[in-house]
């Protein structure tokens, strides 16, 4: 598959760390009376605590880092944090993850959603075909999904030359900003069902809006504690 990455950073999560960093009234977290050890104590006392981070640092005396995870897909993760972030829960810390010497816990502190759309795609290459051809082909392929003689799955797995016929031509769901622009525009001025072609620099997109678009997770902010 060849679709063009837009990433890009939520600003809400600006606010949300210096919330998360100054609480009212107070610059510093007063210290408890004993401090945690093993990893399960650690753990337990950064879920209970109003401020992780400020734990982390004057009660824990821990280096830690704070992450901006986007969530592209809501499978098919690229690494740990994107699928922490969509399947994760708030305050829950997860690890220890990384090598020895170098372990870290993970703390999911916030999610904020995005608007996420879910299509199909046939994707036909103009390096091995010429544009007339791949235009041509890809009208003949339309017609016969639009006709009922063939279904987009079945046209997938024999023309699709992204990748795409292993899943039958379905993406998924993608979230709003990943998409390669002007196809983002065509997925939101069609109908759920719609089969359509765009061209881009690679290629021609057959692409079918499979479901009309939905709200999920698309963002989290993330607090990493190095042990």
């Amino acid at each position: 598959m060849k679709l063009y990455i837009l990433l890009f950073i939520l600003p809400a999560f600006a606010t949300s760390l210096r919330a998360q960093t100054k609480p009212a009234g107070s610059t510093t977290v007063q210290p408890s009376t004993t401090v945690p050890t093993t990893i399960h104590q650690i753990k337990a006392e950064l879920e209970k605590s109003p401020n992780p981070i400020l734990y982390a640092r004057d009660i824990l005396k821990k280096r830690w880092k704070i992450d901006t995870i986007i969530v592209s897909r809501t499978r098919h993760f690229q690494a740990i944090a994107d699928s922490l972030a969509y399947t994760g829960k708030e305050k829950k810390v997860y690890g220890p993850y990384g090598p020895a010497g170098n372990r870290f816990l993970v703390q999911l502190l916030s999610k904020a959603p995005n608007q996420f759309y879910h299509i199909s795609q046939i994707f036909i290459d103009t390096a091995f075909f010429r544009r007339r051809v791949a235009d041509s082909l890809a009208d003949a392929i339309i017609r016969k999904i639009r006709s009922g003689t063939a279904t987009f799955e079945q046209m997938s797995q024999t023309y699709s030359m992204g990748g795409e016929s292993v899943t039958k031509g379905d993406l998924g769901w993608i979230a709003r900003g990943i998409l390669q622009p002007t196809i983002e525009h065509e997925v939101l001025v069609h109908k759920k069902g719609d089969v359509f072609k765009i061209w881009s620099p690679a290629g021609l997109h057959i692409i079918r809006k499979t479901d009309d678009p939905k709200q999920d997770t698309g963002f989290a902010l993330m607090l990493q504690v190095f042990l």
